[in-house]
């Protein structure tokens, strides 16, 4: 039998792998389009784009506070009309201070102030370190049987987390009558209830409303020259 040649064996060999290999290996169809990535769909990477907003402008910013102010001022305008449609006067302490009575009560710091400094002071812990109330009982007539309406810090005579409470003082400052000296009689106002209230805070600022007399109470905290029977509180918004 007649060999084939070695060389040729080969070459017939390395072309049946090559077919083999083109056999096995898909070739990219021309008519089949790759798969588009979501960048290319949208059109858009993941990150921030050119001409994106981010954050307010000051002009936004400025318009949002605006609105802010004059919803405020639009509330509190509607309070006012409740307020007068209750027949109810807002006033201020200085208003509860009859003529010449802030003269009256310099006068009557500065004795207590020499009193205190012109000795030899006061011991700690003795009968006379305690907490004075320097004051009249002088009051402003016209407001006796007035309904108003007044802002202060309640100091209740009881004290709890579900304390109901009826009676309480109403001061003009944050601390009287527990941190501080009490205010004058004429400056602190005694107020009751019939329906009893809860206190969230020991000091709390509110507005109260009601009818006013020019009638002493005492207590063992301060003695008040006005008294108010309560209709209406409500906490007071700074």
């Amino acid at each position: 039998m007649k060999q084939i040649p070695s060389l040729l064996s080969a070459a017939a060999i390395a072309a049946l792998i090559a077919a083999c290999g083109q056999s096995t290996a898909p070739e990219a169809s021309a008519e089949t389009p790759a798969p588009e990535s979501s960048q290319a769909k949208t059109g858009k990477s993941d990150g921030p784009q050119v001409g994106d907003k981010i954050g307010e402008s000051d002009a936004e910013r400025q318009a949002a506070k605006d609105a802010s102010i004059a919803a405020k001022a639009a509330e509190q305008a509607r309070k006012q009309e409740e307020i007068k449609a209750r027949g109810v006067t807002e006033i201020g302490w200085e208003d509860l201070m009859p003529e010449g009575e802030e003269e009256r009560l310099a006068k009557m710091y500065q004795s207590q102030m020499a009193m205190l400094y012109g000795g030899g002071g006061i011991a700690e812990g003795s009968a006379a370190d305690t907490m004075v109330q320097i004051g009249t009982f002088n009051t402003v007539k016209e407001l006796d049987g007035k309904k108003v309406r007044i802002p202060g810090y309640t100091v209740p005579f009881e004290y709890g987390s579900k304390a109901q409470i009826t009676q309480f003082l109403l001061v003009p400052y944050f601390g009287a009558c527990i941190h501080s000296p009490p205010p004058p009689p004429n400056q602190t106002v005694f107020v009751s209830t019939t329906d009893p209230i809860q206190l969230k805070d020991l000091a709390q600022a509110v507005w109260v409303e009601g009818i006013l007399h020019t009638q002493t109470q005492e207590s063992d905290l301060a003695d008040a020259a006005y008294t108010l029977e309560l209709t209406h509180i409500e906490k007071y918004e700074y």
